[in-house]
């Protein structure tokens, strides 16, 4: 039986930072599982391979949601990460952190650390930005973060009618404001993806206290009573176990770590015992409050052949993007899909941003789907801080069928209300004087759409997911909370989760970055509790040998003076 100090489930975006961590003092024996391959695909670190790991079943569990009530009962697409780095290995590489404001209202919850001054520094630690140290950025963390090199003639445009409307140009989406339209910086260097494995594990290679198991699928915890003591887990068709001295974290993500734990037993006891599952604890909040953002895709005809659409319909324009990348490190292959991006607020009467859109000189039916025949770019329009709630449950008692789960996308009024000035956002800016000239005709939704219960409709058909569920392990100082503000499962001991799934709300922006600060400050949190559980077994040790060597006499008076 193997037995290790840590073992970490999942190798995504928390749970690679959150094992280099905790074996980076070079003493703790970590071991690390990953369901999926190692991450030797080319599609991974090259950008524009975005397109590529979307439906690659070998990188990719490829989930779907149950039918979406308020979206014309469509099941939606969920692409997650099944390889070294999980999703941080095929997203679309955009670096936001959220708003300031998102981290205090976690806080406001009673999650006492988490506010922003308290996570602020933790992002600075993980972030290796070319632009350098600032009050702002890390310059020397292992997450490389770079600027889009070059500029495109479709994105300025963009910026410029948000200008006309308000919406000022910024450099830095990540800075004291939000606000604005421009550049994104994405997880990127020198034109290669630098997903969590290239950045916290490649470091650590050859380390003889890190495990790392790839085609490792966890099927379950093993428990002694009420504490986590190991981990089950299938390489191939063969059965294993590793077992805990001190702590087992689950980082498998918003859909697979409340599958763990309802395989495990700790979830309503009701719903376990219909699954035939044994209650370890009934903790009936595993698997509720998922949230995630939903995206509008407005696809425009573009009157200039200048799109990425454009690039890719030729063998020769092919070969000229290539040419980019090789040479300058710049273009589509550098950049992938989304290049620039708006934060603003829609809705009358709001404090701070409520929309995100991204725009992408590229268009297809789906994302990442096959590049229309046409010039088309696509403005896709977000509501940061939806109200809309779901759930993720077990389909059956085995660890190899998929989690089940809803988002109930739109089910509120507040949530349709946003959408709905998104959408109208996003078409004055196509009206803009800077954008308009660049515009042939609005391919979808289409000049038929026009007003809000049409509008209302088309999003009912068309809007999706843009790959950002969290909140199904929620974090908080309440008693229903899944785990506590230290991450520590409610109800046992021996367990956490750290990862996207302990969010109590979900972040004003796309989340990889906050996922790997997660994992950053878990390690942190996991390394003092260790100190502190050493320093209290010297301290015993030493009050035992003391009474073992004083006099018995001397004893009897101590106790009665």
């Amino acid at each position: 039986m193997r037995i290790f100090d840590y073992i970490v489930v999942g190798a995504g975006s928390a749970g690679c930072a959150l094992a280099a961590r905790l074996a980076e003092d070079g003493t703790s024996r970590v071991l690390l599982l990953e369901a999926g391959i190692p991450d030797r695909k080319m599609w991974i670190h090259i950008p524009i391979g975005y397109g590529k790991t979307m439906f690659d079943p070998q990188v990719n569990w490829q989930f779907h949601s149950e039918p979406e009530p308020h979206l014309s009962g469509r099941r939606i697409y969920q692409p997650r990460g099944r390889t070294l780095g999980g999703s941080s290995s095929i997203n679309g590489l955009v670096y936001i952190r959220g708003q300031a404001e998102d981290f205090d209202a976690w806080q406001a919850l009673g999650n006492d650390g988490w506010g922003w001054r308290d996570i602020l520094p933790y992002f600075k630690r993980s972030e290796g930005n070319e632009r350098g140290e600032s009050d702002y950025h890390g310059g020397h963390g292992p997450l490389r973060v770079s600027d889009i090199r070059g500029r495109h003639e479709l994105v300025e445009a963009f910026i410029g009618g948000a200008a006309e409307l308000g919406i000022p140009r910024t450099d830095d989406f990540n800075g004291a404001r939000q606000e604005g339209a421009g550049y994104f910086q994405l997880t990127t260097h020198n034109g290669l993806r630098c997903s969590a494995a290239k950045a916290y594990l490649r470091p650590l290679r050859g380390r003889d206290n890190l495990a790392v198991e790839t085609e490792a699928q966890a099927t379950g915890i093993i428990f002694e009573g009420k504490r986590a003591v190991g981990v089950r887990y299938l390489r191939g068709d063969q059965p294993m176990e590793a077992r805990v001295n001190r702590e087992v974290i689950l980082s498998a993500g918003a859909f697979q770590s409340p599958q763990l734990l309802l395989l495990s037993g700790i979830g309503d006891a009701e719903e376990l015992g219909a699954k035939g599952i044994p209650v370890v604890h009934h903790r009936p909040e595993v698997g509720r409050n998922l949230q995630d953002h939903l995206q509008a895709r407005l696809i425009y005809r573009c009157t200039r052949p200048i799109t990425t659409n454009d690039d890719l319909r030729t063998l020769w324009g092919q070969a000229k993007i290539g040419m980019r990348w090789i040479v300058r490190k710049e273009g589509p292959v550098a950049a992938g899909i989304q290049l620039g991006g708006m934060f603003a607020k829609a809705c009358p009467g709001v404090e701070r941003p409520d929309i995100q859109f991204h725009f992408g000189t590229i268009s297809a039916d789906m994302t990442a789907g096959k590049p229309h025949d046409f010039s088309g770019f696509t403005m896709s329009v977000c509501q940061l801080r939806p109200t809309s709630r779901g759930a993720v449950t077990l389909r059956s008692s085995s660890p190899l069928d998929p989690p089940a789960f809803r988002f109930n996308y739109l089910a509120t009024d507040e949530d349709r209300a946003t959408m709905l000035a998104g959408v109208r956002l996003a078409r004055r800016i196509a009206a803009s004087r800077s954008l308009s000239p660049y515009i042939e005709s609005e391919y979808r939704p289409g000049p038929g759409v026009a007003s809000d219960d049409e509008t209302l409709a088309f999003l009912r058909d068309y809007a999706t997911t843009i790959f950002h569920p969290v909140g199904t392990c929620r974090m908080g100082a309440d008693a229903d909370a899944v785990v506590d503000p230290q991450l520590r499962v409610r109800g046992v001991t021996g367990l956490r989760v750290a990862d996207a799934s302990i969010m109590p709300l979900l972040l004003s922006g796309n989340t990889n970055a906050g996922a790997m600060v997660i994992g950053e400050k878990a390690a942190d949190m996991i390394r003092a509790d260790a100190r502190a559980d050493a320093a209290d077994s010297a301290s015993a040790s030493l009050a035992r040998s003391i009474v073992r060597s004083a006099p018995n006499a001397d004893i009897g008076v101590a106790a009665n003076s």
